[in-house]
């Protein structure tokens, strides 16, 4: 079979599969590796059966699409017709025919990577070019070079530009004349506008369906989570008086890793050891933050540091981590049907995880009574979870919790609460964005005990602003107690990290 691989954004690249049958997926024994957090270990087969190619998807996360449509079973695959996994548009061929036009790949060795995560485990050739003699194959449907348009098919009108802009963070249409953008933390009034209401509806329809949900005048809101990882919300009318609203938060192709966090000012190299040294201690840790403050970005960074030799279980509402290791489980909410069946909680994923043999749990965002069993989760031997909350300071986000626990129904006094909560949380990380538009870790709090009904705080590090951006990160001199747990499990900790300078 020969393969033709591109990515988004990325030049394509030919691949010749010498045997009948191969399998894609991110895993290194795959015949064709596609490296992408998208991509299942072991996604797809193609397989050679009597002259055709044939489909099937291996039970991936996230699916194959063939010509668009999702993949069930096995499909037979038609001459020009695009096979879809994650961000990678395939087109496979017999070894005779070629599909797309391009300028011959240059040879590659086996096992080596092929254009932006591309690689193959067996031998890789250029494609051969075809006999002079042959007849030259329709060209293959155009895929989109532009590097972040999120779904090939899907015609964005008036956002196109705006999905294909890098530098763009979140989309704001507020009914079809007005369209607002982020742009380094500051938000500018674009001039895209949509020719009608109806316009703007028919895409929220078309954006929600790609992504399993479904929005109509029952059902009027929906959050769904689009093909290259970005999170949508919209709202039709009669809720949203100006017409039909839809937001798109969009999160770079390569999520920023904890270097880069510290290269682009969002903490200080003590501030990333020190929390590096509690991932591995297995320190229980809660995110805290307002909207767009970088929780997300901070948390998938944080679980990065997870070793590989643990089982890790996402949870969240719309999936948006992206962790390396190997052996992560990604569990994601499904809100109810147009009938109200059907829904599955956070709350019930993580019930269900805890049957699944964790070593780490990482909640995306505790917003309801999932709170009190995350908790008891971290009570009952799965130190080390991780999670976020909506909170403006470190001590409101643990009066906030105690608030979501009260949701579960539970008939526990305050007291009990807190202790739950002390007995499960260690650090306190608060993040903040700026007037400058940055994001920044702006606290790092240990959870210390309590003092009568009050939580004891003592606050590790802090950024203190300055004028003009010329803020700093520094060290209160306040020594977590924590450390003595670090350094009984092996993992000592550098007491320069805590002088204040």
């Amino acid at each position: 079979m020969l393969l033709s691989i591109q990515r988004e954004g990325a030049p394509a690249h030919e691949v010749n599969i010498p045997g009948e049958t191969a399998v894609l997926g991110k895993h290194a024994d795959c015949e064709v590796v596609l490296d992408d957090p998208l991509v299942s270990r072991r996604h797809a087969r193609l397989r050679l059966d009597a002259g055709r190619i044939v489909l099937e998807d291996l039970g991936s996360t996230n699916g194959t699409e063939l010509a668009g449509q999702p993949v069930e079973g096995q499909r037979v695959v038609e001459p020009g017709q695009e096979i879809r996994i994650g961000p990678f548009a395939i087109f496979a061929s017999l070894p005779e025919v070629t599909l797309v036009q391009h300028a011959p790949a240059p040879a590659v060795a086996a096992g080596s990577a092929v254009g932006a995560g591309i690689s193959a485990a067996d031998s890789v050739q250029p494609a051969p070019a075809p006999a002079a003699s042959a007849p030259a194959a329709a060209p293959a449907p155009a895929v989109a070079a532009a590097p972040n348009v999120a779904m090939a098919g899907v015609d964005f009108g008036p956002l196109a530009p705006l999905m294909a802009a890098d530098e763009v963070s979140e989309i704001m249409v507020n009914g079809p004349d007005e369209v607002f953008v982020e742009r380094g933390g500051r938000l500018e009034l674009t001039g895209a506008c949509f020719s009608s209401a109806d316009a703007l509806g028919e895409l929220i329809r078309t954006l929600a369906t790609q992504g399993g949900r479904s929005i109509d005048e029952r059902r009027p809101m929906v959050d769904a989570r689009m093909r290259d990882g970005s999170r949508l919300n919209a709202i039709l009318p009669p809720l949203a008086l100006r017409g039909p609203c839809l937001t798109i938060r969009r999160f770079p192709r390569q999520r920023l890793s904890a270097a880069d966090l510290v290269s682009v000012g969002a903490l200080s190299e003590p501030m990333l050891a020190f929390l590096r040294l509690a991932i591995h201690g297995k320190l229980s840790l809660l995110v805290s933050g307002g909207t767009g403050s970088g929780k997300t970005t901070l948390l998938n960074a944080l679980a990065s540091f997870v070793g590989d030799d643990q089982r890790i279980i996402t949870i969240e509402d719309a999936a948006e981590l992206r962790l390396p290791q190997r052996h992560v489980l990604p569990l994601e909410a499904r809100p109810p049907d147009p009938d109200g069946g059907g829904q599955v909680t956070i709350r019930e994923l993580v019930r269900n995880a805890l049957r699944m043999r964790p070593d780490r749990i990482v909640v995306g965002e505790v917003r309801g009574a999932e709170a009190l069993d995350m908790l008891q989760a971290m009570n009952t031997g799965h130190e080390g979870s991780l999670s976020t909350v909506h909170a403006n300071s470190p001590r409101e986000a643990l009066s906030r919790l105690e608030t979501l626990v009260l949701f579960a129904g539970a008939d526990l006094p305050p007291r009990a609460i807190r202790e739950q909560i002390l007995g499960a949380i260690r650090l306190l990380v608060h993040t903040a964005r700026g007037d400058d538009g940055k994001r920044r870790v702006t606290s790092i709090t240990e959870l210390s005990g309590m003092e009568g009904e009050q939580f004891t705080l003592g606050e590790i590090f802090r950024y203190e602003p300055g004028a003009g951006g010329t803020g700093q990160f520094r060290a209160t001199g306040y020594v977590p107690r924590c450390r003595d747990r670090l350094a009984e499990r092996g993992f000592a900790a550098d007491n320069a990290w805590f002088q204040p300078r």
